[in-house]
């Protein structure tokens, strides 16, 4: 059973022994300055009566610290090298679940058996608190994080992750900045954010080319309520910064086509107190919200498929 104080020493000599290595493709990153993992936890309230789920576990050292305490840990990773040493750094602790698996069935899904897994978890007490706790992969945190804030259920009261600094610098940008996008604007709308500790690349093995943050994200209730239908609110979100160097004016204009013309977008815009001349990076959070509800109004159906260009990359 690997310590749960790992170093790289003792990480290059399991690996070598088991004839494995890291694998950058995986965003496998290993956190070496264990300190981290106390600052993780103590942001997390790691305790009795949660429901963790830790996707990307590695060698399992933070899954047993957080099985040490009292949780419910689903330990997701989809390396079957790495599902193993998290298995074994928890064999014997029945309140640990280890899926070998992708938790992303798709962009914005999560498989089956990982939210069959969360809610078994949930279900086996009355006050069950689900949280993402993790060192997530690079490639997997945008999407995780969003997904778990959008759909209905279930939803986290809680997620502590260390990400990529870049993203951690977006979910909490301000508009009119250059990291501001679609994904600094559902997540605001949904949670509130804060960096706990930026992390140098010395604290990981193998070293990532980036710095990196512990980011503590706290879905709101309140704030859930006031943006309403949040499938909406995410997707009017996701396709106005598809185009994030055009004018609003054209952008909604393009979305529905047949529907209205830019001269009525434009008027339909003055009579919300929003210029058509603006871009989606000049709006901010209540001003996204407000907009989306105004268009739920002007159109009868407003989640039909709009039109949109192709060959843009989403902010999300």
């Amino acid at each position: 059973m690997p310590p749960i104080r790992q170093t790289q020493s003792y990480l290059r000599s399991l690996f070598a022994e088991r004839g494995i290595a890291p694998q950058r493709r995986l965003g496998q990153n290993f956190l070496i300055d264990l300190n981290i993992h106390e600052v993780i936890v103590k942001a997390a309230a790691v305790g009795p009566g949660d429901v963790i789920l830790e996707v990307g576990p590695g060698t399992g050292a933070l899954t047993a610290r957080m099985a040490a305490m009292g949780a419910a840990v689903v330990a997701v990773d989809v390396d079957p090298a790495m599902a193993r040493l998290t298995a074994e750094a928890v064999a014997g602790l029945p309140n640990v679940k280890v899926i070998e698996c992708d938790a992303l069935a798709g962009k914005h899904t999560l498989d089956p058996r990982v939210l069959d897994a969360v809610r078994s978890g949930l279900a086996a007490g009355p006050d069950g608190r689900f949280k993402l706790v993790a060192n997530l992969p690079y490639h997997i945190a945008t999407p995780l994080i969003t997904n778990l804030l959008v759909n209905p259920e279930p939803r986290p009261t809680l997620m502590v992750v260390t990400i990529q600094r870049e993203l951690a610098d977006r979910l909490i940008a301000p508009p009119s900045s250059g990291a501001y996008g679609a994904v600094s604007v559902v997540v605001q709308a949904l949670a509130e954010v804060s960096i706990v500790r930026g992390l140098p690349p010395s604290v990981f093995w193998p070293r990532p080319k980036v710095d990196s943050a512990v980011v503590a994200v706290r879905p709101d209730d309140v704030r859930r309520a006031a943006v309403g239908d949040v499938a909406w609110f995410h997707s009017l979100v996701r396709r106005v910064f598809l185009h994030r160097r055009k004018f609003i004016r054209h952008t909604l204009a393009g979305m529905w086509p047949d529907r209205w013309t830019k001269a009525e977008v434009d008027a339909w815009l003055e009579s919300q107190g929003l210029s058509g001349q603006l871009r989606p990076e000049a709006l901010d959070v209540e001003e996204y919200i407000a907009l989306a509800h105004a268009l739920a109004v002007r159109f009868a159906d407003p989640g039909e498929e709009p039109a949109r260009n192709t060959g843009e990359v989403e902010d999300d």
